[in-house]
């Protein structure tokens, strides 16, 4: 069974920094078969919250000042979680990819956790979490290369394949797609065991998740 290690250069900066790691299978399919459940996160979120609302989530404040810890400007270096919340906000609505990474950006949606939604198959080896490097070079889906250094990566045997800022076009989630790995990066280990529980309830419901394990993950303190 692959294994994930939170490496001591991130944990003696965030010594509570906790990750939910979930393997299933799922079934790729359009977005239309939840187009109605999108439809009504993005309404709630609009009607809901202002741009300063979203930064005074719990989640989203505990993300931010992790990120001033590690000494990057939350703002210019957002998490993944807070800008997909600004673009509902702001009116822009959800990508509409397939039903997996839907399902992804709801559950991100409902923890203001950044998730990651990874095709398992593509990922080598075991994982580390570790803070990224100005040697780094990492081209976020849809953004060019960026500047990674300090924030919290995971790697494999390849390369870094996912941040807490965005993910990499290496492991993203194609029609292909049979196993993935979840990832949930908490920067405090608060209301883990609800978060997971949650995960496994909307990926079963939205993306048919089944065969579902916890990858065991360690601390190196």
């Amino acid at each position: 069974m692959r294994k994930i290690l939170v490496t001591k250069s991130l944990l003696q900066y965030l010594p509570n920094y906790t990750v939910i790691a979930l393997q299933m299978n799922v079934k790729v399919e359009s977005s239309a078969i939840i187009e109605k459940e999108i439809q009504k996160y993005e309404q709630d979120i609009q009607n809901k919250y202002n741009l300063e609302d979203v930064l005074l989530l719990p989640y989203i404040k505990e993300g931010r000042d992790g990120y001033k810890k590690l000494g990057k400007d939350p703002s210019r270096y957002r998490l993944a979680c807070e800008s997909l919340l600004r673009r509902l906000v702001k009116g822009n609505g959800l990508y509409r990819i397939n039903n997996v990474v839907d399902a992804g950006n709801i559950l991100s949606i409902e923890l203001c956790r950044s998730i990651a939604v990874l095709d398992n198959q593509k990922i080598v080896g075991d994982i580390i979490y570790r803070l990224g490097t100005k040697d780094d070079d990492y081209y976020g889906i849809g953004r060019g290369k960026i500047n990674i250094e300090n924030i919290p990566v995971y790697v494999d045997d390849i390369s870094p394949f996912g941040s807490t800022t965005s993910d990499t076009e290496r492991t993203q989630i194609t029609n292909d797609t049979k196993e993935i790995l979840l990832l949930i990066n908490c920067f405090q280990n608060t209301n883990i065991l609800e978060n997971k529980n949650k995960a496994i309830e909307i990926f079963k419901k939205y993306a048919y998740a089944n065969n579902i394990m916890e990858i065991p993950v360690v601390y190196d303190k």
